[in-house]
């Protein structure tokens, strides 16, 4: 049975960078109340013309670059997204029809925070099942065009941003090599702390003035709940992934946690018992990207020279749904 490794990583963000200072200007917010609350300092957000799958385009090319092989030799694209450039159909068939061209299939994932995590999954299950040798992921959002940017939505419109990441993975006869494993879970009990409320199919209309006037239309979040779960359900799946691999904290050699809340994260680390060398942060220059952020991550780490070859790297993530989980491979 064949495994998956990562072959090539890419990613791209907007060029327009918004920092805290100029979000104190269009809302009731300071450099300090965002840098205490979330540690983020800057974010990036789309100008008129730029589109998710654009950016899916840039990070895709970035990645196929870095694998050595062309459009060509991919077989299927798997795009994790929450924010579609249009209701339907989603960003994959855009992203196939402007990188690839030729009818492969392009499944998309609606997994939120935790959709890269959930569509590396489907895609090394396709490499392992051999049904795909060479499968293109991508994470990638548009969450600005969605938010209040008032005072109203402070609480979301200062952390969430726009980005990109994109992996090939490819098929591997190496079994000390890849994707090791995943711990996935959902409770769609707590899917009203964070969620977008409309347009919806439930309505009749799916979205109308009455809705947008209340604001029905933009992402909302319960930011205690979100904080007071993910520090709890992060850590843990980890230690679950771990336990089954037979590995302990120790193993690993870099960790890319979602990049929600830079409190988050570090209260994961030391849950988790590791060195600060061992946890991977950039949410102060990019915000929460959703499922952007942990390609992104990989992908400044890989060009930085962060990973050498038998590498433990382990991912995880919480968000929306609620929805959480871990992965976990070998770097090389």
């Amino acid at each position: 049975m064949p495994t998956s490794t990562i072959l090539g990583t890419g990613m791209a963000v907007p060029d327009r960078i918004v920092t805290n200072d100029e979000l104190s200007t269009m809302m009731d917010t300071s450099d300090e109340w965002i840098r205490t609350r979330t540690g983020i300092e800057q974010r990036h957000w789309v100008s008129p013309g730029e589109t998710g799958a654009s950016l899916a385009l840039t990070a895709s090319t970035r990645a196929l670059d870095a694998a050595g092989v062309t459009p060509d030799d991919i077989d299927a694209i798997v795009y994790a997204t929450s924010t579609p450039d249009h209701f339907a159909p989603g960003n994959g068939v855009y992203l196939q029809q402007q990188l690839v061209g030729r009818p492969i299939p392009a499944l998309d994932v609606r997994a939120q925070c935790s959709g890269f995590i959930y569509g590396l999954s489907v895609a090394d299950a396709w490499i392992r099942a051999g049904q795909y040798r060479r499968i293109l992921l991508v994470g990638c959002e548009v969450q600005s065009t969605g938010m209040d940017i008032s005072t109203a939505g402070r609480d979301t419109a200062v952390i969430f941003a726009d980005g990109a990441g994109a992996v090939v993975l490819g098929a591997s006869d190496r079994a000390d090599r890849g994707v090791l494993g995943f711990d996935l879970h959902s409770d769609g009990s707590q899917a009203e702390r964070l969620w977008v409320d409309a347009p919806g199919s439930m309505y009749h209309p799916r979205i109308s003035q009455e809705m947008v006037a209340e604001g029905r239309h933009f992402l909302s979040m319960e930011g205690r709940e979100v904080f007071r779960n993910a520090v709890v359900k992060m850590p843990e799946s980890v230690n679950t992934l771990l336990a089954a691999l037979q590995r302990s904290p120790a193993d690993i050699a870099l960790l890319l946690p979602h990049q929600a809340n830079l409190r988050i994260s570090e209260m994961v680390q030391k849950s988790l018992g590791l060195e600060p060398g061992q946890v991977y942060n950039n949410i102060q220059r990019y915000g929460n990207t959703t499922a952007a952020t942990i390609p992104i991550a990989l992908d400044e780490c890989v060009r930085a020279g962060r990973l050498r070859e038998g590498d433990l790297v382990v991912m995880t993530a919480f968000g929306s749904g609620f929805m959480w989980g871990s992965a976990a491979l070998l770097w090389g």
